[in-house]
C-alpha cells in the first residue's frame, strides 16, 4: 500500500507527532515510518497501525 506523503505530513502536523513519536504510537519501526514518508510502499500491516493513529485520509487510494 501507499500512503500519500503529504496527507502524512499534514496529518502529523494536524496530531503534532514528529516522525519518532509516530513511529512509538504507531508500533512500527523508525526504519518504516522514514521508508513511508520518503514515498516507499508499506505493508497492509503497517498501513493499518498508521491509519489508527491519523486516520484513513492518509491512504492514496490511486495506489491500493
Amino acid at each position: 500500500m501507499r500512503i500519500n506523503r503529504e496527507k502524512l505530513a499534514v496529518a502529523m502536523v494536524r496530531h503534532d507527532l514528529n516522525g519518532k513519536q509516530l513511529a512509538e504510537k504507531a508500533g512500527i519501526s523508525r526504519i518504516t515510518m522514514t521508508a513511508v514518508r520518503t514515498g516507499k510502499s508499506c505493508s497492509k500491516e503497517t498501513a493499518e497501525k498508521l491509519i489508527s493513529v491519523l486516520g484513513s485520509e492518509i491512504i492514496d487510494r490511486g495506489a491500493v
